[in-house]
Parts: C-alpha cells; structure tokens; sequence
C-alpha cells in the first residue's frame, strides 16, 4: 500500500504566538488558512516542509473538539497524523479494516473528486488517523487542504525541508503499534528495539509515555540542512531547546541534519 505522510496537525490555544515561533525558528512561512474550519470552530494555519504540511489549528469558541482534546491531554500538542493514497480502493481498504477493528469514523467527507476520512483518536488510541484520496493523486504536489498547488507560491524555508518520522506515545506502544498497523495494513518493524510503521516517504515511531500527559502525538522528526540555525532561533525566543529538540505548540521537533 502507497500510504504517505503528507500533514501533521497541531493543536494549540494561542494560534498567533505558535505561528510566529514557528515562524522564526523554522523559516518557513504560512503557505495557506482554509476558512472551511470555522464550521467546527476554529481557525488554522498550514506550513510546507519540503512537501508535507505542518498544521496548526485553534478553537475560536468554546466546546469545540480540539478545546476538548487540549483541556484533556494538559496543553496544546499533537493532534492528527494525515495521509494520502493514490487509489480509492486503498482507502476504503483501511476503512474496512478499521471497522473490523472497532474503531469508528469521526468525519467523512466524499465531495466526488476528493474524499476525507477520519479514524477517531479515541479508537486509535492517540490521535486521529486521517486518509485522503483525490482524483489528482500528486503526493508531492497537489494537495487540497493546501489549497491545491497554491503553497507553491509562498517561498520555502531554506533550512527546513520535511517531515521523517512521527512519534506516538503510550503505556503500551508495542500494542499501540500492533492497532495501527492492523488498521493501516502496513506490517510493524523494529528499529533498535522500536516498533515502527514504514510509510512511503516517512515514519510512525510507537514510543513508552515521555511524560505525563498520556497517549499522544508528542514528537516530529524534522529533515534540516541547517540545525544550529533553528537551535539559535529558539533560544532567542526563550523556547525549550534539548540537544538537537526544540518543543514548540507542546510537540518535541527532533532536528535530524
């Protein structure tokens, strides 16, 4: 199966001071706000890293699902994994087996050319597991939540260049990796005594609790040409920095060089 990582999304309270951390310490300005949120409350910024997505959303009113998840799990944090297949048939391949995994479908969308399913975070056990089809199939170029191809009008970052790997965190990881894996129906591999789930162009990385907020998105694995560079812009904004992690939007960003 072709399954590509092509969006991370994170939740967090004060959407203004998250962009311009990110902003500043990756150098990658927001490529696209799709107004389409506000039907659930809230409002959104996207970045491209190399040709994935890091998006941020915020709750603009009470009661909405992402002000739940964030009183739930402590702060803001990780929030979804988002992928693509090229074939309708391989999406509904895993929403047939997440049906026979008990885990339900948050939301479905099937506007035609382009289909949006998303597993819920409650059944995946640590964030929501979404799988996008659409009628183009470029998963390096068009991308509808991005607004097709219109990113590719905002200059890149220069220093950050895309998303290797995503990290789940549980009290379990080893079954927490067996579950996705049942449901994506992509096989678990161990690397250095880690369960991992190999997609086409990146990595989910099933983890013990680092801290005590629970099961969780709680890392990114970050492809840069230049991590002293995103290291020095943090520090300067007085955000954590650990060795070659900096926490931002409650997520841990691994600088790989």
């Amino acid at each position: 199966m072709g399954l590509y990582l092509r969006q991370i999304c994170l939740v967090g309270a004060d959407l203004a001071a998250i962009r311009a951390d990110l902003e500043a310490v990756f150098g990658t300005p927001v490529c696209h706000v799709d107004p389409a949120v506000g039907k659930f409350g809230l409002e959104n910024i996207l970045m491209a890293f190399g040709t994935q997505f890091l998006e941020v959303v915020s709750p603009t009113q009470p009661g909405t699902a992402a002000g739940r998840y964030i009183d739930r799990r402590g702060g803001d944090g990780g929030y979804m994994v988002i992928t693509q297949v090229r074939r309708k048939a391989e999406q509904e391949a895993i929403r047939a087996n997440a049906a026979a995994n008990d885990v339900r479908v948050a939301y479905d969308s099937d506007r035609g050319h382009w289909h949006i399913m998303q597993l819920h975070p409650a059944d995946m056990r640590a964030a929501f597991f979404e799988v996008e089809w659409d009628d183009v199939g470029d998963v390096t170029g068009h991308w509808n939540p991005s607004g097709g191809l219109e990113w590719q009008e905002v200059p890149p970052s220069d220093v950050t260049h895309g998303i290797l790997a995503a990290e789940l965190q549980h009290d379990d990881p080893q079954g927490l990796a067996a579950h996705w894996s049942a449901v994506s129906g992509l096989p678990v591999e161990r690397r250095h005594g880690t369960p991992h789930i190999l997609l086409a162009n990146a990595a989910l990385r099933f983890v013990p609790l680092r801290d005590d907020r629970g099961p969780g998105l709680s890392s990114l694995d970050i492809r840069t040409s230049d991590a002293a560079r995103i290291l020095s812009a943090a520090r300067a904004r007085n955000l954590p920095v650990e060795g070659n992690v900096v926490t931002i939007c409650g997520t841990r960003f691994v600088l790989i060089e």
